[in-house]
């Protein structure tokens, strides 16, 4: 497993903050032997981030990822059980304010795409190779995660 650790400034504001655990699919697939990677958009502010979610009643952590590979990003296909990865984010809520989030990543093996699905117009969704996908992230702990694909996917 690629743990990124938590970086300095989210181990300071993780002293007053709330921790929650949060599960999120690493959505890739292999064209022309190389690996890809698709990164979705927030909804609110644009930022390249991977489809991920709170997790859900009845769900495994890594079901919940596949569930949101397909509402965010419309994907499905071959989610793996175990944990490859791991990076924090700090979240702001406005009605229940900000909290730390413990983001446990699962590889998905893309195997189809849909035009249609539930948070189509929301979001944008576009691959990448790896090395592109890191420079897009806002988050330094996942872009380690994404640059080291290569280990995950084989």
């Amino acid at each position: 497993m690629i743990d990124a650790g938590l970086s300095p400034e989210m181990l300071q504001k993780a002293g007053h903050l709330r921790v929650v655990q949060q599960s999120a699919a690493l959505c890739f697939r292999v064209k022309q032997g190389r690996p890809e990677v698709l990164l979705i958009t927030t909804r609110k502010s644009g930022r390249w981030i991977l489809p991920k979610g709170w997790l859900m009643d009845g769900l495994t952590p890594s079901q919940t990822a596949c569930r949101e590979a397909w509402e965010e990003a419309g994907v499905k296909g071959k989610c793996a059980t175990r944990v490859v990865g791991r990076f924090s984010h700090h979240k702001h809520r406005s009605k229940k304010g900000s909290v730390l989030c413990i983001v446990d990543v699962f590889p998905l093996l893309v195997q189809s795409t849909a035009d249609n699905f539930p948070e189509y117009g929301q979001r944008k969704r576009k691959w990448y190779c790896p090395e592109k996908a890191a420079a897009r992230v806002n988050s330094s702990e996942l872009a380690l995660l994404l640059r080291n694909i290569g280990a995950i996917t084989h």
